[in-house]
């Protein structure tokens, strides 16, 4: 890899050999303090102007824009794709360098693009209100994608622990092939039985994230989050990224891959083009 570009970072705050190492060991990886508070205070009132519908940039109203959550849906949890397209200081965040020179470090790749972005707020858990993110993999939703070295950058907006519901991984797990896993499960131990059933050893690991920090896991590491029984909403933002090289697979298993991004990026080929810079803009080295 060219490291040239890495100059333009904090080099003590990237991940070293023995990082890059433990991340292909476990499937994740935690940052040192790598985001400024002034970056997570402008994204705290960037999630704040999402939500209020106070927003810099539309989008088109395909399925995986305009099916998140909304304020007529309640105090649930919430999920909103495509935040940092919207939202300025969202875009800020998402872009800011140390996060994308990490990831390709990581990744062992030369350069590195937005995916797409989850806005995610989960509230303090009650009775009735489902708040568990289920056991699943990033990858299992991406199939439309061919590279195996995508990866997720997890930017809690303050401290996070497993009170909280911090994300838990299961260490080791992007080499399975595990089936039947869910996002939307609230049936952890239902979920636990089955991939115990397949063969594989399911001792979760939920680090402790202070604000700042960043989690980065690749994208068939088996991950989820618990309920939040912290005493405040925990707010976040899962930033999903592509290698340069990653390119859009038109078929697998003899069915047609689909990805909501395929409606929003331009067409070159007569296929979806995830090179597009303004859905899919390069976040290092930096244009």
């Amino acid at each position: 890899m060219d490291t040239q570009p890495i100059q333009a970072v904090a080099t003590e705050l990237l991940p070293g050999p023995a990082d890059v190492e433990f991340f292909w060991e476990n499937g994740y990886w935690v940052s040192p303090l790598i985001l400024p508070a002034e970056v997570l205070d402008a994204a705290e009132r960037g999630m704040q102007r999402f939500y209020a519908g106070d927003h810099d940039a539309t989008l088109p109203d395909v399925p995986g824009v305009r099916g998140g959550w909304r304020p007529e849906h309640g105090d649930v949890l919430r999920k909103n794709d495509y935040a940092s397209l919207r939202v300025r200081e969202l875009s800020d965040l998402v872009k800011y360098p140390l996060i994308g020179a990490t990831a390709a470090l990581l990744a062992e790749v030369p350069g590195i693009r937005l995916w797409h972005d989850q806005l995610l707020y989960k509230p303090v858990d009650r009775a009735g209100t489902p708040a568990r993110v289920g056991w699943h993999t990033d990858r299992q939703y991406w199939q439309s994608c061919s590279s195996e070295k995508m990866l997720t950058a997890w930017v809690g907006f303050h401290d996070v622990d497993e009170s909280g519901g911090a994300v838990s991984f299961l260490p080791g797990s992007h080499r399975w092939e595990v089936s039947g896993l869910d996002f939307f499960s609230q049936d952890t131990a239902a979920l636990e039985s089955a991939m115990a059933a397949q063969g594989f050893d399911v001792r979760p690991v939920t680090p402790r994230l202070r604000r700042g920090q960043v989690s980065f896991h690749h994208c068939r590491t088996v991950h989820g989050s618990g309920p939040n029984r912290s005493g405040e909403a925990r707010r976040s933002i899962a930033i999903h990224l592509q290698p340069d090289d990653n390119r859009y697979r038109p078929a697998t298993d003899g069915t047609r891959a689909y990805h909501p991004n395929d409606d929003l990026v331009r067409v070159a080929d007569g296929m979806p083009d995830y090179t597009d810079p303004d859905i899919c803009p390069r976040l290092w080295p930096r244009p």
